[in-house]
This record gives structure tokens, sequence and C-alpha cells, in this order.
């Protein structure tokens, strides 16, 4: 009895990393410990040629929805021949910040964002053309207005099947752009799970002859961009107000604006320009209910007077690991400098 265990990983390619993938024959049922593996590091900027030997160690693993039966997929860190992480292993960094703060009980929810291409057209754009403006696509019903959704739901479907914690999907305010959510789970889950279901996406679209981008400004213009917009809550900030504002402080204080927004995904200033439901990359603001600022407050929290914050600069593009990371060390820091928790 065999089955097959589909490795995926990130690999080391600038600005933007890339998935990466290989199956694996293994012995038996799913169940046991899975074996560490290896991979030419020369062929995904992560190694020279002289040296090219990397190690594949397994951190998350789900049912395989595109194979089926006891096939999993295993997402893995990347690490050096002597067992230590890679580089490029932006998990590795993110685990001793989550575990420091632990106690703090962080969750995030994150918002995916991607555009669907067909050759180098956006999906539903005319040939040689543009289509009506954006707006009516938004949450659209239509032929006239909805492209894709064939691949939207089966990509939803594999997610389910996967166990993800997929918690929504919408098409966005440009023909061919869609949205999904992930969460809300802890910083390590959400990041593991957005990249399996960005691979699960991938795959999805390729039995359509489709390609999914993530590009921050896939079309440009007067079109919206495509972002990974972060939600995120503390248990003081599910419990008390004070540390809502407290949290959107700490993100805006001295060189956190832009220790954060240069992290946030490649070819932000082109998306962050103050238009288009964006605040200018190289401004920080915090409101409630306002999609033109940094950071929004949604009106049921202020209603409510606890809850959580949305950081709408992260990129589409952005490593759900980075953002997770900075996220959680600048609230979580900047609550224990207000002694709310």
């Amino acid at each position: 009895m065999t089955y097959k265990a589909e490795y995926i990983w990130i690999d080391g390619t600038e600005p933007t990393a890339k998935l990466r993938s290989k199956t694996k024959i293994l012995p038996g049922e799913p169940g046991a410990e899975l074996p560490i593996w290896g991979f030419d590091g020369s062929s995904t900027n992560q190694a020279e040629g002289h040296a090219s030997d990397r190690v594949l160690q397994p951190v998350f693993t789900c049912p395989d929805p595109i194979r089926g039966g006891n096939n999993v997929l295993v997402l893995c860190e990347v690490l050096n021949i002597d067992m230590t992480p890679h580089e490029s292993n932006t998990r590795a960094l993110l685990r001793p910040v989550a575990e420091k703060f632990a106690a703090q009980e962080s969750v995030f929810g994150i918002e995916q964002e991607y555009t669907f291409f067909d050759g180098h057209r956006p999906l539903g754009f005319p040939v040689g053309g543009f289509p009506a403006a954006q707006g009516g696509y938004y949450c659209g019903v239509g032929s006239d207005e909805i492209f894709g959704r064939e691949i939207v739901e089966k990509h939803l479907d594999h997610c389910l099947t996967a166990g993800l914690a997929i918690s929504g999907i919408n098409a966005e305010v440009m023909p061919g752009q869609w949205e999904f959510q992930v969460g809300p789970v802890g910083p390590l889950e959400v990041s593991d799970q957005l990249w399996v279901a960005r691979w699960l996406l991938y795959r999805t679209a390729e039995e359509f002859n489709v390609s999914a981008t993530l590009n921050p400004k896939p079309v440009k213009g007067d079109w919206n961009g495509a972002g990974a917009h972060t939600n995120f809550s503390t248990k003081a900030m599910r419990e008390d107000y004070r540390a809502i504002i407290a949290a959107c402080e700490a993100l805006g204080e001295g060189s956190k604006p832009l220790d954060h927004v240069k992290n946030y995904g490649a070819g932000i200033d082109e998306r962050l320009t103050g238009l288009h439901e964006t605040a200018p990359w190289n401004e920080f603001s915090y409101g409630v209910s306002d999609r033109g600022a940094s950071v929004r407050i949604p009106w049921q929290v202020e209603k409510d007077g606890k809850g959580y914050i949305e950081d709408r600069r992260p990129n589409a593009n952005v490593d759900p690991y980075v953002v997770t990371r900075l996220i959680v060390d600048t609230c979580c820091s900047g609550l224990e400098k207000a002694g709310l928790v």
C-alpha cells in the first residue's frame, strides 16, 4: 500500500517568492511521521550549483483534494544540510515571535485578493480594449460581469476538503479579480494555510488553462490593486476597546509604518497611492469604517467596544509569515507597553 505526498515549499525568488512542489511516493497509510526530503536549491534561488542540496522539513499536512484518496499535501520549511533554517525560511523567524507573545492569543484573518489571467489579459477583458469601469463587478452576478466563477467554486471546495480554515469568497471590483479569506486562526496556522490555499488556487486554475496572479497592480490606471487585508486581534482587543486604540497607535509609532510597509510586498508603492480605497504608502492613519486609512476599525468594533482591526496595507503578494510576525511583534509589544495585558 502506498500514497502520494505532494511536498510544497516556498523558494528564494526575489522580490517575491514562488511556490514549488514535487511528489514523493510513501509506503503504508498517512499518519506516520513524514520524512525529510531534499531538492536542488540551485534551481530555486536557494543555493549555488557547487553545493546545491537543501532540505525539506514537513511542518503542515492536510488531505490532497485534487488527487483524493489517502494522498496528502505537505507544506515544508526549507533547511540547510546542517538542519538550520535557510535564509529564505521566513516561517522560522515567525515561530519565536509567536511563542514569545502566545499568552496574548493573537488571531488573524487574511483576505487574499488575486486576479485571473487568460494569456496576457485579465479574464473578462475584451481583446484589444477595456471593459466597463469598475464598480458593478464587486460581488456581482451574471456572465456579463463575473468571470471565472467555476474556478473559484472548485478552489473553495478544494480548500474545504483539505480542512483549511477558509471562511469565504467574493468577486472583487475588477473583472477576473476575486478574493478568498482564511481564518480566524493563529499566526502560524493562518500563514501555513494561506500558502497551501495559494498552491491549490494555482493548481485549480491550471485545469482551466488560466493563471492566477497576486500582482498588487495587475492593470495600470483607474483600477483597484490587489491586497491581502490582514485582520488581527488579541485577547485584550477582543475584550477592551482601549486595546484596539493601543494596537493602532503602536502600528503608527516612530519608524513602524515604514518598517511594515517595506515588508508588505513588492510593488506596494504602485498600489498604496491614496486612491482606490488605499492610504498613501508613506503616510499612516487609522479610523473607524475608513477604507482610505492604513488601518480600519470596523464600525461594529467601535459599537461593541471590542473586536479586531484591519491592516489594509499588505499587498496580495505579501509573505504571510512576514506580515503576521510584524503585526504580532508591534501590536503585542505595544499592548504590553500600554499596560493592557
